[in-house]
């Protein structure tokens, strides 16, 4: 991924199941390349990262939402170390940690997303059979509309079969930014 080394481990059901309790969430902003985004990460690792417009009390409030019993901890400076890695231009031996929040199909779905090349872009229908679902292109859209890891879960890699961008959740304007 952009030369980046991804890792990423799910929640368990426990944890999911209890919402977050007993987890602490660090998050900031940081501005990117791509504009401003919300950062949020545990000691597993990255939990979250979304593009923001303005102010980013929305994107707060989904973290918020996907974590309603963790306990959060705002640290723009910490963030922004994070996105100088995240995105800088020198990522030798930069290794990532996502910790995924999903269903089995979503996180599914999120590693077929990982495994494409980073200069190529991918149709729903081929990501669909990618994650082992070749008939589930509804469910293959819900998945990445549920994916709260912008950019580094590449979302931006799935074009329409007939070869238009489509939508993207942070704009379609950062979504070709990231392509350029």
């Amino acid at each position: 991924l952009h030369d980046l080394m991804v890792s990423c481990e799910a929640m368990t059901p426990g944890e999911i199941k209890s919402h977050g309790k007993g987890i602490c969430i660090t998050y900031g902003i940081s501005e990117t390349p791509f504009g401003k985004a919300l950062i949020g990460w545990t000691r597993r690792g990255i939990c979250h990262l979304s593009f923001c417009e303005i102010d980013c009390l929305s994107e707060e409030k989904d973290l918020f939402s996907q974590w309603p019993e963790a306990v959060f901890v705002h640290q723009d400076s910490d963030a922004e170390k994070m996105s100088e890695q995240i995105f800088s231009e020198r990522r030798e031996n930069l290794k990532l940690h996502l910790l995924l929040n999903g269903t089995n199909f979503q996180i599914k779905v999120w590693e077929a997303l990982l495994n494409i090349a980073p200069s190529e872009l991918v149709s729903y229908d081929t990501l669909a059979k990618l994650a082992g679902s070749p008939s589930a292109l509804r469910a293959v859209g819900s998945a990445m509309a549920a994916n709260k890891i912008a950019y580094l879960i590449p979302c931006h890699r799935v074009i329409r079969k007939e070869g238009s961008f489509g939508n993207y959740r942070w704009g379609n304007d950062r979504k070709l930014a990231i392509h350029a």
